[in-house]
This record gives C-alpha cells, sequence and structure tokens, in this order.
C-alpha cells in the first residue's frame, strides 16, 4: 500500500448499479475529490490493497456480498478509513448493531439527500484525517523519546558534543512541548467527543487551575503537575458505558452501590491512561490521588490530610466547584463548608486566594428540548442531523428559536446534547 500518497481526499464507492453509482460518483467529484468507484467487491477489494482511502462508501444489496460484509473485510484492510453503508432495506437494528461493533462509521437511508451526503461524507473525512494524525502524533513522540535518550548519552560521554548540540537541543525542547500540547489537547477532544459535558467541565477545572497556579504559595513542580492533570483527570470515565455516566452526572443521588464501586475505579483508569501522556511519578501520583478526601474517606487508597499529593488537594477542590452543580456563589460556600472535611483546608484557601475568582469559568448544565426557556443561553453549537449550524454557542434563545429548534426536532430527531449556562 502506498503511504506517501495524500490520505485525506481519496473515497471509494461501491455499488452494482451503475446509474447509482455515477450519481455519487458526480456529486462527491465536484466537492474535489478523488473518487475511486466499482461495480464488483473484488475490484473495490484489489483497490484496498493499492492505496489509502478516507471515506469507503458501499452499497448494502449485492448479489456477491453484502455491503456489511464488504465494509467488515474493509476494516480489517485499512481500520482508520470512515466507512458508510448506503441501504434502503436494511433493519435499523441491524444498522444500530453495526454502528455499535465499529463496522461502519455511518449509513444513509435511499433516497438520499444531497446535503446529507455531503455533510456525512465531510464528517468522515475529518474522523480519518483526526485519526491519521493522532497516529503520526504518537509515532513522532516516541520518535523524539528515542533521540532525546542518544543525545542524552552522546552529552554524558563528551563534553565537546554538548556544546555542539546545544542549539539541536534547544530545538527538540520546543518541538517536545508542542508534541506534548498537542497530547493534552488530543486527550480534551477524547473526553469530549465521548461524552460533551465532561468535555465542558474539563475545560472549566483547566481553567481554574491555570489561575490557582498563579499562587506563589505554590512551588514550580507543583504548578506544572497540577496544570497538566486538569487536563487529563476525566481521561478515566472513557471506561465506563455513557448512560452510567449520564446518570453520575444528572442524577448521582440515584446511583446504585454497584454503579458507585464502579465509578471508584475511575481514578485507577485515569492513572494507567495518564502514563501514556506523561509517565512523571507526579502526575501518575495526583491522577490516582484526585479523589481522595481530606477525612481519609475518599478512594481509591483512603489517603488523609497531608499524605494526599499537594496536586491532587488543589484539583480536587476544582473539581469540587465545577461538579457542584451550583451557582458561583453558592458553589464558593459549598467549598468553604467542605473544608477540613472533603477537602484539604489550605487548599481550599489558596482556591479562594488566586487573582481572578471573579472571572471563573461559567458554569455548564445538560439539558432537554422540552427544557428549554426564554433567555437561556447555549453553552455548544446547536447542529441539525444533516451537520448545518442550527443555533450557535452563546446564544441568547428566543421564542422565534426555541420553535426552530423544536420544528427541526418534529421533522427529523435531534439527536445531540443540549448544553446551557447556568
Amino acid at each position: 500500500m502506498n503511504r506517501s500518497e495524500p490520505r485525506s481526499r481519496n473515497i471509494l464507492l461501491l455499488d452494482d448499479d451503475e446509474i447509482v453509482l455515477l450519481a455519487i460518483k458526480e456529486t462527491l467529484e465536484r466537492e474535489n475529490l478523488s473518487i475511486f468507484a466499482f461495480n464488483k467487491p473484488a475490484d473495490a477489494l484489489q483497490a484496498l490493497e493499492n492505496h489509502t482511502f478516507a471515506v469507503i462508501i458501499s452499497d448494502h444489496r449485492m448479489p456477491i456480498m453484502t455491503g456489511l460484509e464488504f465494509l467488515a473485510e474493509c476494516k480489517r484492510l485499512q481500520p482508520n478509513a470512515s466507512r458508510i453503508l448506503i441501504t434502503g432495506v436494511l433493519t435499523l437494528s441491524t444498522v444500530v448493531e453495526a454502528v455499535n461493533k465499529g463496522e461502519i462509521f455511518r449509513f444513509l437511508a435511499k433516497p438520499w439527500i444531497r446535503e446529507e451526503l455531503l455533510a456525512t461524507v465531510d464528517n468522515a473525512t475529518q474522523r480519518f484525517t483526526l485519526i491519521e494524525a493522532n497516529e503520526k502524533l504518537r509515532a513522532d513522540t516516541l520518535e523524539l523519546n528515542e533521540q532525546l535518550v542518544t543525545s542524552n548519552i552522546e552529552l554524558e560521554q563528551n563534553l565537546q558534543v554538548l556544546k555542539e548540540k546545544t542549539t539541536r537541543l534547544e530545538q527538540i525542547n520546543q518541538e517536545g512541548d508542542l508534541h506534548f500540547r498537542q497530547s493534552l489537547e488530543t486527550c480534551l477532544k477524547i473526553i469530549e467527543a465521548f461524552y460533551p459535558l465532561l468535555g465542558q467541565q474539563t475545560k472549566a477545572v483547566i481553567t481554574i487551575c491555570k489561575e490557582i497556579s498563579k499562587s506563589e504559595n505554590i512551588g514550580e513542580s507543583d504548578k506544572r503537575t497540577l496544570t497538566t492533570c486538569s487536563w487529563i483527570y476525566n481521561l478515566g470515565r472513557i471506561h465506563f458505558p455513557r448512560e452510567l455516566i449520564a446518570k453520575s452526572l444528572a442524577k448521582p443521588d440515584a446511583l446504585e452501590p454497584s454503579e458507585i464501586d464502579a465509578l471508584r475505579q475511575n481514578p485507577t483508569y485515569a492513572q494507567a491512561i495518564a502514563k501514556t501522556v506523561d509517565d512523571s511519578t507526579e502526575v501518575v501520583e495526583t491522577i490516582r490521588a484526585h479523589r481522595e478526601r481530606f477525612d481519609g474517606r475518599g478512594f481509591p487508597d483512603r489517603l488523609t490530610r497531608d499524605s494526599i499529593p499537594i496536586p491532587a488537594r488543589l484539583l480536587a477542590v476544582a473539581i469540587a466547584y465545577v461538579e457542584s452543580n451550583l451557582p458561583k456563589e453558592q458553589a464558593l460556600e459549598f467549598l468553604v463548608r467542605e473544608s477540613g472535611k472533603s477537602l484539604h483546608p489550605e487548599a481550599v484557601r489558596i482556591f479562594m486566594k488566586s487573582s481572578n475568582l471573579a472571572q471563573l469559568p461559567k458554569k455548564v448544565k445538560e439539558i432537554t428540548l422540552e427544557e428549554l426557556e426564554t433567555g437561556m443561553i447555549l453553552a455548544n453549537n446547536l447542529f441539525t442531523p444533516t451537520g448545518l449550524l442550527l443555533v450557535p454557542e452563546e446564544k441568547r434563545l428566543t421564542p422565534a428559536m426555541i420553535a426552530k429548534i423544536r420544528e427541526h426536532d418534529y421533522e427529523n430527531a435531534i439527536t445531540q446534547r443540549l448544553m446551557i449556562f447556568r
């Protein structure tokens, strides 16, 4: 397979109906996409051996093999490609099962709408590009680490090499910082994609921890650890079903004991993932301890008082503020009440002394369509199922906007989660 060719513009089409095949091909070629069209599965599979495809689109009903069978083989040959199934008769349960198993990325029902087809292909191409970029980032990071190890060995052997390599090492360090920042941003994107409200909460915690890290009462090492952990502390939650996460955020008091026990594994799961981003002892220990309590009733190790790492104490205060689901003033009162109980008193004091407490990030709440009211402000962009922007982020809702949203939902159900600023 030729890995040097452009990765994000090749589209493979398979349909035994020449008319349908030509119609899709002409539609996509107008978008400056490189189209490979086939009417036989064998020819299409042969093309997969010679080219890299961003998106693979297949009809379902074909005489030699079904579209799902073909796309399953495509998944084996090119797992990163976004697979789209076009069908007019396949049952919804079968399609949903295929999506959940990762066999296909999306499906389109016949007859398709041109705008829906283009939006779906565009989203599929973006997904492929992100996956490929993340893989390259991981490979580059590993390569960079190997270069750093080699450089360190050489530096220990020869002082002259140290002088000659100074400029190069500065460049490598800059690249390392860039890659590390990109890794943190990738982690946030993963959290946002898994559950948008978790992404909003994580962003708020990041903002707060940046302010806390300006305090003169915190050492430089603890500042770096705190800011790094604020990006990745929620990664452990992607291990759990979305339904459980939704319940824990919306109705935490309704959780079953077994569900509470399961969720308490979050720090250990996050700790394991954090090692792939930053394997320093301080970061790993902070991620593991960010749900410990001052009174020793936290988890997973029931640490107490000063046995809890300083960055973990501070991170716990930021998380408590964001996850309190209270307006700003009430949330601050909540932190004061929990000082000496769940929260370390000194950590609360540092939080309160942070210079920009007046600019604390807005609270975010997830709601249903029925709960929309005039005057609410959206915390995320709202799109139609075809990918068109319906209402932009931070827009204050009017009766006309709410009516428009509900009309779209009536005609074509909006499945996107709705979030508003509290």
